[in-house]
């Protein structure tokens, strides 16, 4: 226990550990916290019939489901680009690891030679397996600790590969470039269906602007003459016509409205998880999109329509 102290004292053994800090379970209950405090303020407003800052209670339904769906989606979305760079850089670190040992290195030696070359974001994470290989962790169990670090479906699968290659025994070197090999066909396949994916995307936000154009439009042409034409008969007591008198409720124009803005948000919400499972399969992205669907929709009721 006395030495484990003096060392730690003098090295920081953090960079070593495999400790991950679960952030996203940390940003669900700070946003579902705040969801819950923005609904409650919009319902204590509607039961006492009053307005906080001139905003119904839909608005406050739009802000909580913004404040929900936006930090987690952008979180996750970060980090999905973080372990998508990471993905990308790994065939040019197997192909240095295979050239390594080709030399007659074991693996975990050619690991800690390879972390001396530059792979992007990909380099702290090499470093961090070679440090722990120094300090006598099996080369194997530095590969694991770092797939479950990165939490990838293709970091995963390659590390059971190289674990059971290395275990099995044999030309380590060769497996190694037969899966840099296959992961770089798969990183471009990747790739090429996400760019031919966005396209779908463009087409659901403009799709969502032609709605919220043709919100815009009734509101600003055909419910006025609604309007118009509901005030001339109620002022002439009724129009006489062939089946009796027509008249028009002006007072169902304001429930219009609200269907309006109610629609907004089920489009906002629903249209941004498409967006974002269209876009590479997740809805946590979907969720990013949402928000901002959600923020462009609130704008656009407020500023646009005066709702």
């Amino acid at each position: 226990m006395s030495v484990n102290a003096n060392l730690s004292s003098y090295v920081d053994l953090k960079p070593l550990l495999n400790v991950k800090k679960d952030l996203g379970k940390q940003i669900i209950i700070g946003s579902v916290a705040a969801m819950m405090l923005l609904l409650l303020i919009g319902i204590v407003g509607a039961v006492n019939n009053t307005i906080y800052g001139g905003m119904a209670f839909l608005d406050w339904l739009v802000l909580g489901l913004a404040a929900f769906m936006g930090p987690y989606g952008i979180y996750s979305s970060i980090q999905a680009r973080k372990i998508s760079q990471i993905e990308e850089r790994v065939p040019d670190f197997l192909r240095d690891v295979a050239e390594a040992g080709r030399f007659g290195m074991t693996l975990a030696q050619a690991i800690v030679v390879a972390s001396g070359g530059k792979y992007g974001r990909l380099t702290p994470e090499i470093r961090r397996m070679a440090a722990q290989i120094d300090w006598g962790v099996p080369a194997t169990e530095a590969i694991r600790l770092f797939s479950e670090r990165m939490n990838s479906i293709l970091i995963t699968r390659i590390s059971n590969i190289i674990i059971k290659a290395s275990d099995a025994g044999g030309a380590v070197s060769d497996v190694l470039n037969m899966i840099a090999h296959d992961s770089r066909e798969r990183i471009l396949d990747r790739k090429e269906r996400t760019i031919a994916m966005s396209t779908y995307m463009v087409v659901i936000y403009i799709s969502f602007a032609v709605f919220l154009a043709t919100i815009f439009i009734l509101e600003a042409t055909f419910i006025p003459e609604i309007k118009k034409a509901g005030s001339q008969l109620q002022n002439n007591g009724g129009v006489l016509t062939g089946s009796g008198v027509s008249t028009v409720n002006v007072l169902a124009i304001g429930p219009v409205t609200l269907a309006f803005y109610l629609a907004v948000i089920v489009h906002a919400t629903g249209d941004g998880i498409m967006a974002g499972v269209i876009q590479d399969s997740r809805i946590s992205n979907g969720m990013r999109h949402s928000a901002i669907m959600l923020a462009i929709g609130f704008v656009f009721m407020h500023f646009f329509l005066g709702a």
